[in-house]
């Protein structure tokens, strides 16, 4: 498990081909990767990644077919910068908001403008995710846990702040690029228990209402 507070800018240093997939070897910059041993993992630019070969300034990690199909990794090229950030501790502080590194979907940055010294981006956002995400909630893009401003017609607002855009590689991010995207771990189990679940011949309710949830138990 993750927060989405990057702690470091990494490096791919090398993309090594396999048979379908790929093994990376990612440098880690200024995050003190003795720390790191193997089977730790780490996320990658948001992609939850397995340490297979822990090194001085560095590690190796495999990358499967499943991961490349759903995320940006199937473009990724030697001398790609990344957001790196290490698995919880039970120390660590719950900076961001609860993230998999199971990435969801692909978006792609669609526009950005100065707003003071923050920037404005607006992101697209497949047609599948867009229930999931909230205004004021959270959304995990590329790593980095952001609040959404607004999301309309598959369009998704953020604001970076100065901090941010300076730590991690929003910073210089082009318009059209992709970026992995992961919605709320709670929106994801809500619409399975609400959305999904039909354990009787009733229809699954059109929404939640007041009937629905004193049924479920939440009210009496």
């Amino acid at each position: 498990m993750f927060t989405g507070i990057i702690q470091a800018l990494g490096e791919i240093r090398e993309v090594e081909q396999g048979s379908g997939d790929l093994r990376l070897r990612i440098g880690t910059g200024t995050l003190d990767s003795t720390r790191l041993a193997e089977g730790d993992s780490v996320a990658v630019s948001g992609v939850c990644l397995t340490v297979v070969e822990p090194g001085p300034d560095g590690f190796s990690a495999d990358v499967s077919a499943e991961t490349l199909a759903c995320t940006t990794f199937s473009e990724i090229v030697a001398g790609q910068v990344v957001n790196l950030e290490p698995a919880l501790t039970p120390s660590t502080p719950l900076g961001g908001h609860i993230v998999t590194g199971h990435v969801d979907g692909v978006g792609h940055l669609t526009q950005r403008e100065p707003d003071g010294r923050s920037e404005r981006m607006e992101f697209s956002l497949p047609s599948a995710l867009e229930r999931f995400v909230a205004a004021k909630g959270s959304l995990c893009v590329d790593g980095i846990s952001l609040t959404v401003n607004d999301v309309t017609g598959g369009r998704v607002g953020v604001m970076i702040v100065p901090h941010t855009l300076e730590h991690t590689t929003l910073g210089a991010l082009q318009t059209g690029a992709a970026v992995n995207l992961e919605v709320d771990l709670l929106a994801r189990y809500l619409e399975r228990l609400l959305g999904v679940r039909t354990d009787s011949k009733d229809k699954p309710p059109p929404g939640i209402t007041r009937d629905f949830l004193e049924r479920h138990g939440f009210i009496r």
